[in-house]
């Protein structure tokens, strides 16, 4: 019950009051079953890119952390090629840092600065760790190219839609001012 509760707050803090760049919200009928999306950051090599997770919220939330999977790849030294993600307000002491006054915008705020600063010292991706401590212009260039080829292009269509609405409504506005302007009478001056 103090989950759901919990959770019910959660879910309408984020919907009125989200974090910059993070959208989350409930999968059909189930509270415990969320999905967010989070905004490449500007000036990183995730820029442009929408990122899709999964959230899973345990039986015993908020006393255990969440458990959240990147849906969309990519090229992180915190986040594997099945989207788990290492960072330690996602998991129980004494390794990790969750306690149960944090929540999971706050934890979604976290995973998008992980994006923006990587921790290569606690790496789940060995290899990129290791490219991104000596040849971050490497790690950059693959990190940018998988963001394009995964978070960008999928938005292509979505953002081409928004200009299609935009236009249409921009016209449906402009008939129904010449209507609107058609059906007053002129307007008196005085003379």
């Amino acid at each position: 019950m103090q989950r759901a509760s919990r959770l019910k707050r959660e879910l309408q803090m984020l919907s009125t009051e989200p974090p910059p760049g993070i959208t989350c919200w409930q999968t059909e009928e189930r509270i415990d079953d969320l999905r967010a999306q989070i905004v490449g950051g500007t000036e990183t090599p995730y820029e442009g890119g929408l990122f899709s997770l999964e959230i899973k919220v345990p039986e015993r939330y908020p006393f255990e952390p969440p458990k959240i999977r990147f849906l969309t790849p990519i090229y992180h030294p915190n986040i594997d090629t099945l989207g788990r993600i290492c960072h330690d307000a996602l998991k129980l002491p004494p390794k990790g840092a969750w306690k149960p006054s944090l929540n999971i915008s706050t934890v979604l705020t976290c995973i998008q600065l992980l994006m923006a600063e990587p921790n290569p010292d606690d790496p789940l991706m060995a290899d990129i760790s290791s490219e991104f401590k000596y040849n971050k212009q490497l790690f950059t260039e693959k990190a940018r190219k998988w963001s394009q080829e995964h978070a960008v292009q999928k938005n292509t269509g979505v953002v081409e839609a928004n200009k299609q609405n935009t236009e249409d409504q921009k016209a449906k506005f402009l008939k129904r001012e010449a209507q609107h302007a058609a059906e007053e009478p002129p307007k008196r001056t005085c003379v």
